[in-house]
């Protein structure tokens, strides 16, 4: 293709141009037509001319024609369009986890009714212990000077069915304690199990320790609620307690005692209390089988003892190794008949009150 004009005028805007459609002229010819161009139509063109630069006639021509068209149409018509954006494929959204369900309230769905506790298991059976005697009866005892027993089968402040609390201290008030004789089997108290199982059983303290009093009463030949009475006199069945006098725990046993404790505790409680039950059998039968006098020696008693000697360590700093003049009262009549022996006010000496708490 050869762009003619007629002769150059300084006027551009009248030029004329001709076109003359004719074989390609040389590559050279081409590149000096085109410059002012813009360099991606040169290229374009040049690219064809040389790809098509051995073709026929024919297909030249035709080539031109349509390169012409495209400059004709000012590029409207061929323009190289962006390729629309299409997002890059992304994995599926992962769901979003579900919201928990709302509680329910507690009205909508009452709570399971708890598991019923089980039974608590049975006391054992005690063998050597029968019941001498029940509320209602009263010692048949042996005075030996000390005149009638002075039992009530109602507890008061100063008897019971056990005998008055001038006939137990028999002496004290003159030239020396003479206790009356009485047997184990003379005595009259209540069944330690029935006791326990009642609702209001002031042994409830020492419920925890039934099996071990059990198990000692069988084996030194004592009623059960004779040896949960020491306890309760001596320590409310407190097994940490210890005395003004360094007595320890349930039983209230001295040091002297403590030489077999389990690692040295003397207030363990199957030791206490097997312990303190051995000393208190023993003591009965070292008298002769007279209980009496073996309960009160277990409070530091001994025969002709008086108020004075009984009472003499108020003065000093140890005012409760006092011996307790109301113990046997308490004992026998309090505690051995399922009294409180303290909330009942048993006794009439309360020579221990000066002594203050614990």
């Amino acid at each position: 293709m050869v762009l003619s004009k007629i002769p150059p005028i300084v006027d551009f805007q009248n030029q004329t141009f001709a076109f003359v459609f004719s074989p390609p002229p040389p590559l050279s010819t081409i590149m000096k037509a085109i410059a002012p161009l813009s360099l991606v139509a040169l290229l374009a063109t040049s690219a064809v001319a040389a790809t098509h630069e051995h073709t026929s006639p024919a297909h030249a021509r035709l080539h031109a024609a349509r390169t012409q068209m495209r400059r004709g149409s000012g590029g409207q018509l061929y323009k190289r369009c962006k390729p629309k954006y299409s997002p890059p494929p992304t994995a599926p959204k992962a769901p979003e986890p579900e919201v928990a369900p709302a509680a329910k309230s507690p009205e909508s769905s009452p709570a399971p009714a708890p598991a019923p506790a089980p039974a608590p298991a049975p006391a054992p059976a005690y063998q050597p212990a029968p019941t001498y005697g029940n509320s209602g009866d009263v010692i048949n005892g042996k005075s030996y000077g000390c005149g009638d027993t002075g039992a009530t089968a109602d507890v008061t402040k100063t008897s019971g069915p056990n005998g008055s609390q001038e006939w137990l201290n028999c002496g004290v008030n003159g030239g020396g304690w003479t206790p009356p004789s009485v047997k184990v089997s003379d005595l009259k108290f209540k069944d330690l199990t029935t006791e326990m199982s009642s609702g209001h059983s002031i042994f409830k303290n020492c419920a925890q320790f039934s099996n071990i009093i059990y198990d000692a009463a069988g084996q030194y030949g004592l009623p059960p609620i004779m040896i949960a009475s020491i306890m309760m006199q001596e320590s409310s069945c407190n097994k940490d307690t210890v005395g003004g006098g360094g007595e320890q725990g349930l039983m209230q046993i001295t040091h002297d005692k403590c030489g077999g404790a389990p690692n040295g505790d003397c207030k363990e409680p199957w030791y206490n209390i097997h312990t303190g039950a051995k000393y208190l059998a023993d003591q009965i039968n070292n008298n002769g089988g007279n209980v009496l006098k073996a309960v009160g020696t277990y409070n530091g008693w001994s025969d002709g003892m008086t108020y004075a000697k009984a009472t003499a360590a108020r003065y000093t700093n140890c005012c409760r190794c006092q011996n307790n003049l109301d113990y046997l009262h308490q004992f026998f009549n309090g505690w051995m008949q399922g009294k409180d022996a303290y909330s009942s006010d048993l006794g009439v000496y309360k020579n221990l009150a000066v002594c203050g708490a614990y």
